[in-house]
Protein backbone atom coordinates (compact mmCIF):
# COMPACT_ATOMS: atom_id res chain seq x y z
CA UNK A 1 0.00 0.00 0.00
CA UNK A 2 1.54 3.47 -0.73
CA UNK A 3 1.67 6.04 1.53
CA UNK A 4 -0.96 8.51 -0.37
CA UNK A 5 -3.28 5.02 -0.08
CA UNK A 6 -2.69 4.54 3.28
CA UNK A 7 -3.60 7.70 4.24
CA UNK A 8 -6.60 8.39 2.12
CA UNK A 9 -7.59 5.05 3.64
CA UNK A 10 -7.45 6.53 7.30
CA UNK A 11 -9.41 9.56 5.78
CA UNK A 12 -12.02 7.50 4.84
CA UNK A 13 -12.55 5.49 7.81
CA UNK A 14 -12.11 8.69 9.87
CA UNK A 15 -15.06 9.92 7.76
CA UNK A 16 -16.85 6.28 8.56
CA UNK A 17 -16.43 6.35 11.98
CA UNK A 18 -17.85 10.36 12.30
CA UNK A 19 -20.80 9.24 10.36
CA UNK A 20 -21.78 5.96 12.13
CA UNK A 21 -21.00 7.89 15.28
CA UNK A 22 -23.59 10.21 14.23
CA UNK A 23 -26.11 7.84 12.51
CA UNK A 24 -25.87 4.93 15.14
CA UNK A 25 -28.15 2.93 14.00
CA UNK A 26 -25.84 -0.54 13.12
CA UNK A 27 -25.61 0.55 9.45
CA UNK A 28 -22.65 0.24 7.35
CA UNK A 29 -22.06 3.65 5.50
CA UNK A 30 -21.10 2.16 2.03
CA UNK A 31 -22.73 5.18 0.48
CA UNK A 32 -20.12 7.53 1.64
CA UNK A 33 -17.55 9.12 -1.01
CA UNK A 34 -14.72 7.55 -1.35
CA UNK A 35 -15.70 3.96 1.05
CA UNK A 36 -16.34 1.92 -2.07
CA UNK A 37 -13.12 2.74 -3.52
CA UNK A 38 -11.50 2.32 -0.56
CA UNK A 39 -12.51 -0.74 0.71
CA UNK A 40 -12.95 -4.17 -0.89
CA UNK A 41 -16.64 -4.39 0.09
CA UNK A 42 -18.61 -4.74 3.57
CA UNK A 43 -16.76 -7.59 5.19
CA UNK A 44 -13.03 -5.19 4.51
CA UNK A 45 -15.11 -2.30 6.53
CA UNK A 46 -16.28 -4.31 9.13
CA UNK A 47 -13.46 -6.35 9.95
CA UNK A 48 -11.51 -2.48 9.51
CA UNK A 49 -14.26 -0.96 11.99
CA UNK A 50 -13.46 -4.10 14.23
CA UNK A 51 -9.71 -3.88 14.42
CA UNK A 52 -10.37 -0.30 15.58
CA UNK A 53 -12.34 -0.97 18.08
CA UNK A 54 -10.21 -3.77 19.58
CA UNK A 55 -7.25 -1.56 18.84
CA UNK A 56 -8.83 1.17 21.47
CA UNK A 57 -10.15 -1.20 24.30
CA UNK A 58 -6.87 -2.47 24.18
CA UNK A 59 -4.84 1.20 24.70
CA UNK A 60 -8.02 2.07 26.79
CA UNK A 61 -7.60 -0.98 29.59
CA UNK A 62 -3.78 -0.25 29.40
CA UNK A 63 -4.40 3.08 30.61
CA UNK A 64 -7.06 2.01 33.45
CA UNK A 65 -4.98 -0.20 34.90
CA UNK A 66 -2.01 1.95 35.41
CA UNK A 67 -4.82 4.10 37.13
CA UNK A 68 -6.27 1.48 39.11
CA UNK A 69 -3.84 -1.24 39.25
CA UNK A 70 -5.66 -3.50 42.32
CA UNK A 71 -9.03 -3.42 41.04
CA UNK A 72 -8.22 -5.46 37.70
CA UNK A 73 -12.06 -6.12 37.19
CA UNK A 74 -13.56 -3.16 37.15
CA UNK A 75 -10.17 -1.17 35.05
CA UNK A 76 -11.36 -3.39 32.04
CA UNK A 77 -14.96 -2.60 32.68
CA UNK A 78 -14.37 1.09 32.90
CA UNK A 79 -12.22 0.93 29.84
CA UNK A 80 -15.13 -1.03 27.76
CA UNK A 81 -17.47 1.55 28.91
CA UNK A 82 -14.70 4.60 28.33
CA UNK A 83 -14.15 2.66 24.54
CA UNK A 84 -17.96 2.91 23.67
CA UNK A 85 -18.23 6.28 24.43
CA UNK A 86 -16.18 7.43 22.56
CA UNK A 87 -16.87 4.64 19.56
CA UNK A 88 -20.83 4.32 20.04
CA UNK A 89 -21.14 4.14 16.42
CA UNK A 90 -18.94 1.33 15.93
CA UNK A 91 -20.01 -0.27 19.26
CA UNK A 92 -23.86 0.05 17.00
CA UNK A 93 -22.00 -2.04 14.33
CA UNK A 94 -20.04 -4.81 15.72
CA UNK A 95 -23.42 -5.16 17.80
CA UNK A 96 -25.68 -5.44 14.69
CA UNK A 97 -23.11 -7.76 12.69
CA UNK A 98 -22.31 -9.93 15.66
CA UNK A 99 -24.90 -12.63 14.82
CA UNK A 100 -24.71 -11.93 10.88
CA UNK A 101 -28.26 -10.22 10.97
CA UNK A 102 -26.64 -7.18 10.01
CA UNK A 103 -26.10 -5.44 6.33
CA UNK A 104 -23.30 -7.22 5.32
CA UNK A 105 -23.73 -8.97 1.79
CA UNK A 106 -21.99 -12.22 3.13
CA UNK A 107 -23.91 -12.74 6.35
CA UNK A 108 -22.15 -16.20 6.83
CA UNK A 109 -18.91 -14.93 6.74
CA UNK A 110 -19.26 -11.71 8.44
CA UNK A 111 -21.14 -14.08 11.34
CA UNK A 112 -17.65 -16.21 10.94
CA UNK A 113 -15.91 -13.41 11.47
CA UNK A 114 -17.47 -11.26 14.42
CA UNK A 115 -17.56 -14.71 16.39
CA UNK A 116 -13.75 -15.25 15.69
CA UNK A 117 -13.08 -11.28 16.69
CA UNK A 118 -15.62 -11.32 20.18
CA UNK A 119 -13.91 -14.63 21.30
CA UNK A 120 -10.69 -13.00 21.08
CA UNK A 121 -11.64 -9.60 23.05
CA UNK A 122 -13.59 -11.76 25.71
CA UNK A 123 -10.34 -13.88 26.11
CA UNK A 124 -8.10 -10.47 26.21
CA UNK A 125 -10.62 -8.76 28.69
CA UNK A 126 -9.90 -12.11 31.13
CA UNK A 127 -6.51 -11.93 30.39
CA UNK A 128 -5.90 -8.30 31.13
CA UNK A 129 -8.42 -8.90 34.07
CA UNK A 130 -5.56 -11.34 35.34
CA UNK A 131 -8.36 -14.18 35.45
CA UNK A 132 -6.57 -16.53 32.98
CA UNK A 133 -3.18 -16.68 31.94
CA UNK A 134 -3.71 -17.92 28.05
CA UNK A 135 -4.60 -15.86 24.99
CA UNK A 136 -6.04 -18.11 23.10
CA UNK A 137 -9.50 -18.46 23.66
CA UNK A 138 -10.73 -21.32 25.66
CA UNK A 139 -14.31 -21.62 27.48
CA UNK A 140 -13.26 -21.04 31.02
CA UNK A 141 -11.87 -17.53 29.71
CA UNK A 142 -14.44 -16.94 27.03
CA UNK A 143 -17.09 -17.46 30.18
CA UNK A 144 -14.99 -14.47 31.92
CA UNK A 145 -14.68 -12.01 29.16
CA UNK A 146 -18.14 -12.31 28.85
CA UNK A 147 -19.29 -11.65 32.54
CA UNK A 148 -16.71 -8.80 32.24
CA UNK A 149 -18.18 -6.98 28.93
CA UNK A 150 -22.16 -8.06 30.28
CA UNK A 151 -21.18 -5.88 33.41
CA UNK A 152 -19.75 -3.08 31.50
CA UNK A 153 -23.10 -3.03 28.85
CA UNK A 154 -25.20 -3.27 32.22
CA UNK A 155 -23.41 -0.08 33.69
CA UNK A 156 -23.57 1.83 30.45
CA UNK A 157 -25.66 4.26 29.12
CA UNK A 158 -25.09 5.38 25.24
CA UNK A 159 -24.34 9.00 25.34
CA UNK A 160 -27.23 11.35 23.06
CA UNK A 161 -27.04 11.09 19.63
CA UNK A 162 -24.65 13.29 18.03
CA UNK A 163 -22.37 13.84 20.92
CA UNK A 164 -19.59 11.90 22.62
CA UNK A 165 -18.87 12.36 26.61
CA UNK A 166 -15.90 14.40 27.02
CA UNK A 167 -13.43 12.06 29.00
CA UNK A 168 -11.02 14.38 30.71
CA UNK A 169 -7.74 13.29 29.59
CA UNK A 170 -4.84 14.60 31.57
CA UNK A 171 -1.20 15.41 30.94
CA UNK A 172 0.31 12.65 32.37
CA UNK A 173 -2.24 10.30 30.03
CA UNK A 174 -1.28 12.14 26.98
CA UNK A 175 2.23 11.52 27.63
CA UNK A 176 2.03 7.84 28.41
CA UNK A 177 0.12 7.64 25.14
CA UNK A 178 2.89 9.59 23.20
CA UNK A 179 5.47 7.15 24.76
CA UNK A 180 3.76 4.40 23.76
CA UNK A 181 3.04 5.22 20.03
Amino acid sequence: MTWDAFHHRGDVLRTVTAEVDLRRDGSLPMDLPGVAETFRGELDLLATLQLRWHTRLAGRIERELGDQPLDLDSAVVDAWRATADQMPGVRAVLDRHADGAGDAADRGEAAHVMAVATAKERQMLAVLAGRVSSTEPEPHGQRIGEELEDRARAGWTEPARGRRRVVAVSFLDRLKAALAA
